[in-house]
């Protein structure tokens, strides 16, 4: 099987709804699973899927597990050769899915990749290509930990390795509403860490991946349209708990002993990448 789609939902319904009819148009002529990991909504999504979308596999949680334990679940019961991560509110170009799995196909070196991001209105998102949003970025520069991000626009605004909208180029943080990624490469560097509950599981998983020295790629000759549904209110105490715990945990986990990034016959922290036009 060529990929598993793996979307992790709660109480979204109407965009899950959406967002199965975009992947499954997107999809056509692939060989492919989709797989669906609900956190125990209470809106009529089980009765929903079950009723109009009887092929997909369906992952039935009783508790809100997290989205990363959530996630998990899903790739650990997948069957293809890429596993593509996309969330329940992203609407998927008609030929987004032939065109990132085309680049897979063709860039052996790419390990995984994310897509060019356009919001309701229709304009550039730019964590598209940087992953991070302003308080990850805030936040790494107040831990020292930017010179580990060459790409994401924390320090030089005049960087020569930025990344522009149009430019497919490696990439240090997959986004995590579009996450396509080669299922050898999660058995060799793990799934998702867990202890990331609902924010910053993407952003773990693609250091590790760079630790390991494989490569993360921005393709922006498709995109996926981002509805931006969180739940969750900025000011909660949910949000907070899980959104700045989340950093706390990754300062934990890397900051006291900073890993070295194994790539062979590069500096440890690359002043630059190739970027494709």
């Amino acid at each position: 099987m060529k990929l598993s789609v793996i979307m992790v939902n709660r109480n979204r319904c109407d965009l899950l709804k959406l967002a199965l009819n975009s992947l499954i148009k997107a999809a056509h002529g692939l060989i492919y699973e989709l797989i669906v990991v609900d956190n125990a909504s209470t809106d009529n999504t089980i009765e929903m899927l079950r009723a109009d979308f009887p092929d997909v596999r369906l992952i039935a949680n009783k508790t809100n597990l997290g989205i990363s334990k959530a996630a998990n679940q899903g790739i650990e019961v997948s069957r293809g050769e890429y596993v593509l991560l996309v969330n329940a509110d992203s609407i998927c170009g008609k030929e987004t899915l032939a065109k990132v799995i085309e680049f897979m196909d063709t860039h052996n070196e790419a390990s995984g990749l994310s897509v060019r991001m356009l919001g309701a209105q229709g304009g550039f998102l730019p964590e598209s290509n940087r992953g991070l949003t302003k308080p990850w970025m805030t936040f790494f520069k107040l831990i020292g930990f930017a010179k580990n991000f060459q790409k994401t626009r924390l320090s030089d605004r005049n960087h020569k390795a930025w990344v522009e909208e149009f430019q497919t180029s490696e990439v240090d943080i997959l986004n995590d509403a579009f996450m396509l990624i080669r299922k050898s490469v999660l058995s060799d560097v793990g799934l998702f860490d867990e202890r990331f509950v609902q924010y910053g599981h993407n952003i773990d998983l693609s250091y590790r991946m760079r630790l390991s020295g494989y490569k993360n790629f921005y393709f922006p000759k498709t995109y996926i349209i981002n509805l931006k549904s969180d739940n969750a209110p900025k000011f909660s105490w949910q949000y907070i708990k899980y959104f700045y715990g989340a950093m706390l945990i990754f300062a934990a986990k890397y900051l006291f002993k900073l890993p070295e990034i194994k790539i062979e016959g590069m500096q440890v922290y690359p002043a630059a990448y190739e970027v494709e036009q």
